[in-house]
Parts: C-alpha cells; structure tokens; sequence
C-alpha cells in the first residue's frame, strides 16, 4: 500500500515557510524529495506487508503522473516487491512549469537519486525497472548510465521512436520545425539545403521556445472509451499544449535513446501496440534489434493503442499477466545470484 507517513525515507526538513504543490498541498504532508535544483517532487510508496524481495522504480509518461499506476504497483506488491514512484518534474504534484525541463537528463538524474534513497534503506535487494512511453525513454537512459545495476526492465510503449505520421503532438512538432526552418533559410540562406530536423529544433527554440504545439489527443491513448474519459477528467493530467521547448527535449530524449540501446545488457520484457500512434511500433523492433541483452522478450499486440495497461480488457489483463509472469521469474532469478552493486 502506499505509504504517506513520517518514517518515508524521501521525506525533507521544510523551510520556515513550507513548499506547496502546484494543488497548493503542503509538502509537509506529503512523501517528497528535493532534487538536486531544490525542487520538490512528490513520492509515492507501495509496500508489501512483510520484507520485500526486491524494488522496483515506476516512470510515468508526458504529461501524466505517477498516481495512474496504482493498480499496476499493486499487483507487483502483491509479489512481494516494494514499488516506489514520483511524478517528474513539471509534473502532477511536483514543481516545475508544466511539462517543461531544462534538460531531459534532469528525469535520469532525479530517478537515480530516488533509487539511490530507497536502495539505501534496503541494500541488497535487486531492483528493476518501469516505464511507459516517455517514461520508457527515462528507463532506457537509466539502465544505460548505469549498465550493472538494473535486474531488469519492463516498458509499455516506450518512446524509442516518435511517429511523425499520425494527427498528434508529434506531427505538429515536425511540421512546425520545418515550416519554420523552411521560412528561415529561405530568408537567410536559400542556396542552403535544409537541415535535419535536429537543427531545425534548435532554430525553433531559441526563437519560439513557449510556442503551443498542440494537445495530445486523448482518443489516441486506448481504445477503452472508459479510460480515455478518466484521462480528459483526472485533475493531475496536464492537458496544456506541448510547447516547443519540451517537444525538443523528448527529440534529443529520442536521439539519444537510439545512442544507449547498444549499451544494454539488462533483462527486458517490451509490450508495444501495433496501432500505437504516439510511439512508433518500429522502435520496438529497433530497441530488440539493438540491445545487447541476452534476456529480451517483445510481444505485441494488434490494434492496441498507446497505454497497454489501460486498454480494453482483453489486452490490459494479458499485459498484467505478462508483466507479473516476467517479473516474478526475473525477481527469483536476481535473489538467487545476489543483487547488483
């Protein structure tokens, strides 16, 4: 269950005048941690009611928060696992502007001083772990930056590769950097061939960094009516437009995910929707080609959309399924041979 009182391991001494949440929530009240910017990020804590057998870190997608997992955590609880999660900067109840981070590493950097708390209260137990969709990316680029450490990995639609062809933010962000960039060059330097889409994101950020580039369309997500209305009412959901300044940290994110895929050698379990409109399915076939691990395991599932674990029934229970079958084999193989330094 998740856990909110004082003995939390990432509660913080406040200031004179205490921190509050963008729901105006005194951190005081709350599980948190202060990053190494000062911010305050909000935990949650899903614990098993005896010792726990090993640890494992949940990383939420864009826009969204770490509260939208409880039912995935509990079930992991329920294999004797001790869950633990915090919403992203900019974020749910964290601070920062909404869906804006100075540099994408900031994610990577702040996950690992969590798992780096929590390991402390409980050295020696192996940790794994959880991603979906850019919080999939975060996943990645943790387990790359430090290859040894993780016993394994789930991602759900994890951001590998952006799909530019489908009516989402996405597509907006392409065509308005190369729209822009086209304007420019001709302005400037016509004979100049028009460059790859990764200066073309340069250019629009220093120009326009606060430029809306349109809202993630909700029915995208799952094809479970019922989910997508949870989604279009959950009063943590950021539902701003994607601006340009964020859009360019996750084509850097995508970027420099295809970079670190030669570097893993962690054992992972990839679940990704054949009619995923947000996060190319391609990337799936991309991150199993390109990784080095000699445990991977990808399953695919026709017409599913974006959020597997919120999608018609037959789907999320099958994903369920997997991801308990995968992580219980995983977490009795990682207690057998000792946890990772």
């Amino acid at each position: 269950m998740m856990e909110t009182g004082p003995e939390d391991p990432c509660r913080m001494p406040e200031e004179s005048s205490p921190r509050r949440t963008p729901q105006s929530v005194p951190y005081k009240d709350l599980p948190h941690l202060v990053n190494a910017d000062g911010q305050y990020l909000f935990c949650r804590y899903w614990k098993p009611s005896g010792t726990p057998r090993a640890l494992v870190f949940v990383s939420h997608g864009a826009g969204e928060h770490c509260g939208r997992y409880d039912e995935l955590a509990r079930m992991l609880v329920g294999l004797g696992l001790l869950v633990f999660a915090h919403d992203h900067v900019g974020h749910g109840q964290s601070e920062g502007e909404r869906m804006v981070v100075s540099d994408f590493q900031v994610f990577i950097r702040d996950v690992l001083q969590h798992v780096d708390v929590v390991q402390k209260d409980h050295p020696g137990l192996p940790i794994f772990l959880l991603g979906h969709s850019m919080g999939g990316a975060i996943a990645i680029l943790t387990a790359a930056e430090r290859p040894s450490h993780f016993s394994g990995m789930v991602l759900i639609s994890p951001l590998v590769l952006a799909n530019p062809e489908s009516a989402t933010t996405f597509k907006d962000c392409v065509r308005s950097l190369e729209h822009l960039l086209k304007m420019a060059s001709r302005a400037v330097a016509p004979w100049i061939p028009l460059p790859l889409w990764v200066l073309a994101a340069k250019v629009l950020n220093l120009v326009l960094p606060n430029m809306s580039l349109g809202r993630i369309d909700a029915s995208v997500l799952s094809r479970n009516k019922a989910e997508v209305d949870n989604y279009n009412t959950d009063p943590l959901i950021c539902r701003a437009g994607l601006k340009v300044c964020f859009g360019i940290q996750l084509l850097n994110a995508v970027s420099r995910v295809e970079r670190a895929l030669p570097k893993l050698t962690l054992p992972f379990l990839l679940l990704q929707g054949s009619a995923d409109r947000l996060c190319d399915s391609r990337g799936a076939y991309l991150l199993m080609e390109s990784a080095k691990s000699q445990d991977k395991t990808l399953k695919i599932y026709e017409g599913a959309y974006h959020v597997l674990h919120k999608e018609l029934p037959e789907v999320t229970s099958s994903v369920f399924r997997e991801i308990n079958t995968w992580v219980s084999q995983r977490t009795a193989a990682a207690v057998g041979t000792g946890s990772p330094p």
